[in-house]
């Protein structure tokens, strides 16, 4: 497998442990990463400081533009399937360069809100207009939850809201505040369901490379850098080789009908090998659906399938796992908004497995940011 990249500066790892821990529930969730990270809370610039400005840059925007499975995927939900668009007003949610409100102008809809609040708005005004779709097209600059938009309703929101590890900058709640501010009802929010996957692989080469490089750094042990290495997962590609048990199903999001407290949830999972070999991490990817198009079309960010700029979240565990084919490491993962960065994800692991040649029982606490 290829050397890996973590996202935007990010250490790759695991969370740090906590021996005989009591099972907690959501409204726990968030108090352990408050403890472990102590200092930073009032100084540490997060997610939340950047998020905006990140999206300025024309570079992670060329990211995403170049992602054929997910562009095309759109383009195709839109073109065809004219009958959800044609004559219809549009909301175009976190439009950045505005490519979804050109497919939803061109596809025949009546007008295009296309709303931004980072610089781009500007630079997708010009494109708008370079393309000939002004009078269809309107951009807005600003948040979702703070500007007005010159209609009451719309008939159609449209956004490629998903982060890494689906949840990862919390823009859907922006999409749910939207539905529930402007869409008339009957209306149709596009994509209208996402489902959250987790399974687990062999990664040993890896794991010893980032996380014990710290043991001795020229000679020198810095392994109390460990601590803040492991705690936040590595978004990369997993290769399928790699995969050593089933996959477990661990959330279905319906955009159309949940609220925003579904964001965060608790769920059991139960992966059983189908070879034996050894268990490094858990990975989780996600698969987005448009059930409202004549047939249901959507993607999948799953390892097995074509490579997409969302990659997979890999969760490197602090135990090292020996597992026999048929075994099953079981466990639940708790996923909430971090309570100081929203934007943030707090993902917390419990695991147990009892097998032939090994025994383990950890919770591990883990923060994308």
């Amino acid at each position: 497998m290829g050397r890996r990249r973590p996202k935007k500066g990010a250490a790759p790892g695991v969370a740090a442990q906590e021996e005989e821990a009591e099972p907690m529930d959501l409204v726990a969730l968030k108090k352990p990463m408050e403890e472990i990270l102590p200092e930073e809370h009032e100084v540490d610039p997060t997610s939340a400081d950047y998020y905006f400005d990140s999206y300025a840059h024309f570079g992670i925007h060329e990211e995403m533009l170049k992602d054929t499975v997910r562009t095309k995927t759109y383009q195709n939900v839109i073109y065809e399937n004219g009958f959800l668009f044609k004559d219809k007003v549009v909301l175009d949610v976190g439009a950045g360069t505005g490519i979804l409100s050109l497919f939803c102008a061109k596809g025949g809809a009546k007008h295009v809100y296309a709303v931004e609040c980072s610089l781009m708005a500007n630079t997708a005004k010009e494109i708008i207009q370079k393309n000939g779709y002004s009078d269809v097209i309107t951009v807005l600059k600003g948040k979702v939850e703070e500007i007005e938009l010159p209609v009451q309703q719309v008939d159609v929101i449209i956004s490629e809201w998903m982060g890494y590890f689906l949840l990862f900058e919390n823009m859907l709640d922006t999409v749910l505040y939207a539905r529930d501010k402007w869409l008339v009802p009957g209306g149709v929010v596009l994509p209208d369901r996402t489902s959250l996957h987790l399974t687990a692989i062999e990664d040993a080469d890896y794991k010893h490379e980032k996380i014990n490089f710290w043991s001795s750094v020229y000679g020198f042990d810095m392994s109390c850098i460990k601590k803040q290495a492991m705690l936040e997962p590595l978004v990369d590609t997993v290769e399928p080789n790699q995969i050593v048990t089933q996959t477990q199903l661990i959330k279905t999001m319906d955009i159309s009908n949940m609220t925003p407290g579904d964001v965060s949830f608790s769920a059991p999972f139960k992966l059983v090998a189908t070879r034996n070999d050894f268990i490094h991490a858990l990975v989780a990817y996600f698969d987005v659906s448009f059930t409202k198009c004549h047939k249901v079309v959507g993607f999948s960010t799953g390892p097995r399938s074509r490579p997409t700029h969302w990659k997979q979240t890999v969760l490197y565990l602090e135990d090292v796992i020996t597992i026999c084919e048929g075994e099953a490491l079981t466990g639940k993962m708790s996923v909430a908004p971090n309570a100081r960065n929203p934007r943030d994800v707090d993902i917390v692991v419990e695991y147990t497995f009892n097998g032939k040649r090994s025994q383990a029982s950890r919770r591990q606490h883990f923060r994308m940011r």
